[in-house]
């Protein structure tokens, strides 16, 4: 049976002003099945593309702090799921932003943001 999810792809802006953006990775929320999970990929050649100075060791570590966030680490510890997938799809204007929110059906949520990173990231 397949249920449905929702999902955003995180960009990197290096330069917010130029609105250049690369596809970091994605982050998928399924309601039914309590799952919010992010998979994240950053290819330095095409953000030193963008931005020849940009910092990739900040720009990995701020996205090991999304993932820790979607498992529920740090100021998310006592937000649910959903709000933890809310909070960090709203609109910002920093370095690291989510892309729209779009939705989609899967028997397995794991598998889909595999097939998801594979598809826009990499």
């Amino acid at each position: 049976m397949r249920i449905p999810y929702e999902y955003a792809v995180i960009q990197a802006v290096p330069r917010i002003e130029r609105g250049e953006l690369i596809n970091v990775g994605v982050m998928l929320y399924s309601q039914a099945r309590d799952f919010l999970a992010a998979r994240t990929h950053l290819h330095e050649d095409r953000l030193h593309a963008l931005d020849p100075n940009a910092d990739a060791a900040a720009l990995r570590t701020a996205l090991s702090s999304w993932e820790a966030t979607c498992r529920g680490a740090g100021a998310a510890a006592d937000m649910r799921p959903g709000e933890r997938f809310r909070w960090l799809v709203a609109p910002r204007s920093t370095v690291l932003r989510a892309g729209p929110v779009h939705m989609g059906l899967a028997a397995e949520p794991s598998a889909e943001l595999d097939r998801l990173v594979a598809l826009l990231v990499h």
